[in-house]
């Protein structure tokens, strides 16, 4: 047998966080005063699980558990979001997500995006489709509670149609499934909220930078990562130059 590929591993430890997630939704499993709090714990617990019994040597990185700083000199680097859209979870929506991504040496190179409650997964390893015509209005996926007032002079901009939707990996997913054409992301994000996303971005054939088109670097002594643009390659420019003429003075 094959040994397991880092693609697949990414793939089969979302499937199975994303479904132990599923479980916690289902009626009378979980107060729902617990269910964000249990979510975030018993997810984490069981991919942290996983990842070190597979890959021993890795280091990881998750929003859920403590920071080890000697991954600061490892090649590789696990950096997962055991449940990225907890708001979301707790109500019960459809748009939350789990993510693992790995880096190499800084560069998001592999994972695995799951929307439970889709039944959905994408993953580096997936044979994605070419990218159908443009549409003449692009869609952009914003915050559904707190779009940044940058994001949204940006899409006035550029003319583009708002899509409010919760979680980060909901909507890099939205671009790469072809509903979204953007996905414009200022105001603070962490590495764990798009390493995942951006890995997938990227094999699906989609620009993903910074707003300023810097490229995205990972596993950081600090791992805040404050913004985010993914999108079709056919309206990065027009994206980053509304950006820098909207946004003049960053920081």
């Amino acid at each position: 047998m094959s040994p397991q590929t880092d693609a697949q591993l990414a793939r089969d430890v979302a499937l199975a966080a994303g479904a132990l997630l599923i479980e916690l939704c289902k009626a009378g499993a979980c107060a729902d005063n617990e269910l964000g709090d249990r979510g975030d714990a018993e997810a984490n617990a069981l991919i942290l699980d996983l990842l070190h019994s597979a890959r021993p040597g890795d280091f990881i990185l998750s929003e859920e558990a403590q920071d080890d700083p000697a991954r600061c000199g490892a090649r590789r680097v696990w950096i997962v979001d055991p449940l990225d859209g907890t708001r979301e979870f707790r109500e019960r929506r459809a748009d939350w997500a789990v993510h693992i991504g790995l880096a190499i040496d800084g560069v998001a190179v592999t994972g695995a995006v799951s929307l439970p409650a889709t039944g959905r997964v994408f993953a580096t390893d997936d044979s994605f489709p070419s990218l159908p015509p443009a549409p003449a209005q692009p869609r952009m996926v914003v915050s559904r509670t707190r779009a940044h007032p940058l994001v949204l002079r940006v899409a006035a901009a550029i003319g583009a149609e708002l899509v409010p939707m919760g979680s980060a990996g909901a909507k890099a997913m939205a671009v790469v499934q072809g509903d979204a054409e953007i996905y414009l992301h200022t105001g603070g994000q962490y590495e764990w909220d798009n390493c995942a996303p951006v890995a997938v971005a990227h094999a699906a054939g989609l620009h993903a930078s910074r707003i300023d088109g810097a490229p995205l670097r990972y596993n950081c002594e600090n791992p805040l990562l404050p913004d985010l643009l993914i999108c079709r390659p056919d309206y990065a420019q027009a994206v980053l130059a509304a950006v820098a003429a909207e946004n003049p003075t960053p920081g």
